[in-house]
């Protein structure tokens, strides 16, 4: 299996890639406004790289429950700086989390090769035919609602056969739009419209998604079901972080996504050769 974006090529199975998380943001859950200038963001971009991070995942618009929207011309004002500064500067492949296909057409202009769409892109197209023309790769995710609506009281008759249903959905309406299935990387969307117990029930069933057989990216860093889990603040939630992405490589899957790009690189390095044996 191989998942394309730009002029990466990947194959799996591997040990995942690592996503580190740039919020160029002033309210994101975890660390707004810590990086939310361009100088403050390409830093601590640059440090994730030097880190172990095979994939910078730049962001303009906070996702965290009850976020309000960020307009178009203020979202690329916030990452097109700080792409076109790492464009070339690192050996990390850049992605753009964005839900907005303006902003994908620029970020992915600018040097950026990933779309990571928390929208999945709902019905419209617009957005797989602008990944698809510029050959990028593309992450769905599956959220319930909207950033503003998605934990009020989710429901399920089954999370895991509704998250399992849709990516055949997406992957259907992606290769419909001129997108190739070995472009789609694919995310459950822990957090997104879930509770804890919808939310450990998708992390105990990460292998019922390999059927699809394209990559699936784990996000379950520093998220908020950790702390309903453990009581721990935020701050204090890297064990937990650290115990998802362990749980998704052993699942197979292929891409984590977090904050600590160091301490998930130590994990998976200890994991894999403990599975090796």
């Amino acid at each position: 299996m191989i998942w394309r974006a730009g002029d990466r090529v990947w194959e799996f199975p591997r040990s995942p890639l690592i996503m580190g998380i740039v919020n160029v943001t002033p309210d994101s859950f975890s660390d707004g406004g810590q990086h939310a200038t361009t100088e403050t963001a390409v830093a601590h971009a640059l440090a994730l790289a030097s880190e172990g991070a095979d994939i910078l995942d730049i962001g303009g618009e906070s996702t965290r429950p009850g976020a309000p929207p960020v307009s178009e011309a203020d979202e690329l004002a916030r990452v097109l700086p700080v792409i076109k500064k790492l464009a070339g500067a690192t050996g990390a492949a850049l992605s753009v989390d964005t839900q907005k296909p303006a902003v994908a057409a620029a970020a992915l202009d600018a040097g950026a090769v990933i779309v990571n769409d928390i929208a999945a892109h709902r019905n419209n197209p617009q957005m797989w035919q602008t990944a698809a023309s510029a050959g990028a790769g593309y992450v769905a995710m599956h959220m319930q609602g909207t950033p503003q609506t998605m934990q009020d009281a989710p429901t399920y008759d089954d999370v895991v056969a509704t998250v399992h249903d849709f990516f055949g959905e997406r992957l259907e309406a992606t290769a419909g739009a001129g997108l190739p299935a070995e472009h789609v990387a694919l995310d459950p969307g822990l957090g997104f419209g879930k509770s804890l117990e919808h939310n450990l029930a998708l992390l105990g069933a990460l292998e019922h998604f390999t059927k699809w057989q394209r990559p699936l990216l784990v996000g379950a860093s520093r998220k908020s079901f950790l702390g309903h889990l453990t009581g721990a603040k935020v701050a204090d939630r890297l064990p937990g972080s650290l115990a998802c992405a362990c749980r998704a490589a052993e699942a197979g899957a292929g891409i984590v996504r977090v904050h600590e790009v160091r301490e998930t690189a130590h994990a998976l390095k200890t994991w894999a050769a403990i599975s090796r044996q």
